[in-house]
């Protein structure tokens, strides 16, 4: 593919990151399956820290709210007040986010619970965050031209910074200037973006969206924001229509800054 120009007045770029700076098969044949693996022994360990409470808190009320929703999710209840039977209530958190994650939802709870299993991942050298080779290099070039680099995952802010804290190209969190997750909402509402903006601090046409996936490319489009669809390996297949609609790479070294060196 040939090299794609961003507008002059571009100030900040904002990056997806499975897909977009680092693979599909990283998350889905790494991270996800850790999580199974672990998740039992995790909840076991740390059932009474603080910071699980607050996981299992949080799970209990995505539950609530999907019941509202008449969202289909598994018939109990989590709930650590009530049962005596702790490894009911574990066994209870465990099939809950098993569902969750079957079912791919990008739910705050989950990924936060996420995050806080892999940082002991992380740090203990079991994992290292994959980036695509292109990556680094790019954002150096990028904030030498003077560009704000930004991240927006589904991935909870702490997961991010992990995978970036502990890359295979050492830790690259310096290069840097922010994380966004759901939080701010849904990767497919253009609200979220609107919210990104007002917190970057500068106007929607002064920032290009980097992602691999169309829904969240004309959400962002949407909130007026300048878009670039990334190509990857393993990545969803565009229709001919957002082909033909998106500007597309396949590097982040094809993406160039019109006036600037």
């Amino acid at each position: 593919m040939a090299s794609v120009s961003i507008p002059a007045c571009t100030s900040a770029l904002l990056l997806d990151i499975e897909g977009t700076t680092t693979p599909i098969t990283f998350v889905k044949d790494i991270l996800f399956p850790y999580i199974r693996e672990h998740l039992e022994d995790h909840l076991s360990t740390h059932w009474e820290e603080d910071e699980c409470k607050q996981d299992v808190h949080l799970l209990k009320k995505q539950i609530e709210e999907d019941m509202k929703q008449n969202r289909a999710c598994p018939v109990h209840a989590v709930d650590q007040t009530v049962h005596t039977d702790e490894e009911k209530a574990i066994r209870e958190v465990v099939e809950n986010v098993l569902w969750q994650m079957a079912a791919d939802r990008k739910s705050t709870a989950l990924k936060q619970l996420q995050g806080h299993m892999w940082r002991t991942a992380y740090s203990s050298g079991r994992i290292k965050g994959e980036v695509y080779q292109d990556v680094v290099p790019s954002i150096k070039t990028w904030r030498e031209q003077g560009l704000k680099i930004y991240i927006y995952s589904s991935g909870s802010i702490e997961a991010q910074k992990l995978l970036f804290g502990y890359s295979v190209e050492g830790d690259v969190l310096d290069l840097f200037d922010g994380h966004f997750d759901t939080g701010v909402g849904p990767k497919v509402d253009c609200k979220s973006y609107e919210r990104i903006t007002e917190r970057i601090g500068c106007q929607p046409e002064e920032i290009t969206f980097l992602t691999d996936v169309s829904r969240e490319a004309k959400a962002a489009e949407e909130a007026g924001l300048n878009v670039v669809v990334v190509v990857r390996p393993g990545n969803m297949e565009l229709t001919d229509e957002e082909r033909a609609h998106y500007n597309l790479i396949t590097s982040f070294s094809q993406l160039q800054l019109t006036g600037r060196a």
